[in-house]
């Protein structure tokens, strides 16, 4: 039972991140050291089908590891579901100080994927480099706009999912370059079923897919992968840079003028131009308490170990 609430607690963490744009749940996976586990029952649950018609529902279950997926999956959707409003809240009343927290908890989560890397060489700090190349490069992008349809809601839910797996590169994010993050949170936020569904098949197409690369390049190139992985995520701090300044705005569903473009700013300057606080002490405090939430979740890891 404690094993089962701590993986529902870990699943309502990646679903919490998942929210926001700019922040991966698959960095949370790998903070709370379920990512392998994650990637492995999703690459293993086409072929449970197979074993469910040859030796039953339980050696199926065994297979697909279903009780894990369960609690990961069912903590996801609590937190979704739970935390669309707060977390939209929070990031239109409280910007800066959210994320810090979140920059802190990147930040130390990309050095602590550091040190699974195994053997350092010139191949693997190159791959590295791109991947936080690649990563900011994403961050950089400008919102498009694109006519909400139930095929585009599919094709939308394949790609995003594939993204949230991924450290450092948001799901959320990549729907907002599509231009239907708005569309998505508000059939989250009204129950709408029909647009779920599609584009929750489409996440499902697109977990059952990916989870194959992913699980083969970890088995066969570790060190590469982790590499990527890690540069994906360190990149990924350019985009959730806290102080930011409003180059462009749109309208949002709701009538509201919300940024669309942004340029990252220096703390120092941000009240000068944004006149507004910086809260600069309290974002320090915010990304501190991320980094220590980190080194004491591996601490415990270690321990149990």
């Amino acid at each position: 039972m404690q094993s089962l609430i701590a993986l529902i607690a870990k699943g309502m963490a990646m679903g919490a991140a998942d929210v926001v744009p700019g922040v991966s749940g698959g960095t949370i996976a790998f903070i709370t050291g379920i990512y392998d586990r994650l990637i492995n029952a999703l690459k293993n649950a086409p072929s449970a089908l197979k074993v469910l018609f040859t030796e039953g529902i339980k050696a199926a279950w065994i297979k697909m590891d279903a009780t894990f997926l369960c609690a990961v999956f069912g903590g996801i959707l609590i937190s979704i579901l739970s935390f669309a409003h707060l977390i939209s809240y929070l990031l239109a009343t409280y910007p800066v100080m959210l994320w810090s927290f979140f920059f802190g908890l990147i930040l130390v989560s990309g050095f602590h994927m550091l040190k699974q890397v195994a053997n350092w060489n010139a191949g693997n700090v190159t791959i590295l480099l791109a991947g936080i190349a690649v990563s900011y490069a994403i961050g950089l992008l400008n919102p498009s706009h694109i006519s909400p349809s139930l095929t585009v809601y599919f094709v939308a839910g394949a790609i995003a999912i594939c993204a949230m797996i991924l450290p450092g590169i948001s799901g959320s994010f990549i729907l907002l370059l599509m231009g239907l993050y708005t569309s998505v949170m508000e059939a989250v936020k009204s129950l709408d079923l029909m647009v779920l569904a599609v584009f929750g098949s489409g996440c499902l197409v697109g977990l059952l897919s990916f989870s194959h690369v992913l699980s083969w390049l970890l088995k066969h190139y570790r060190d590469l992968t982790i590499s990527l992985l890690t540069g994906l995520m360190i990149g990924a701090l350019g985009k959730v840079w806290p102080w930011k300044q409003t180059l462009e705005t749109r309208i949002n569903s709701s009538g509201e003028e919300v940024p669309l473009v942004q340029s990252n700013i220096s703390p120092f300057v941000y009240e000068q131009v944004m006149v507004e606080p910086s809260y600069l002490m309290q974002s320090l405090g915010l990304m501190l308490v991320a980094i220590v939430m980190v080194l004491t979740m591996e601490w415990f890891g270690r321990k149990k170990s």
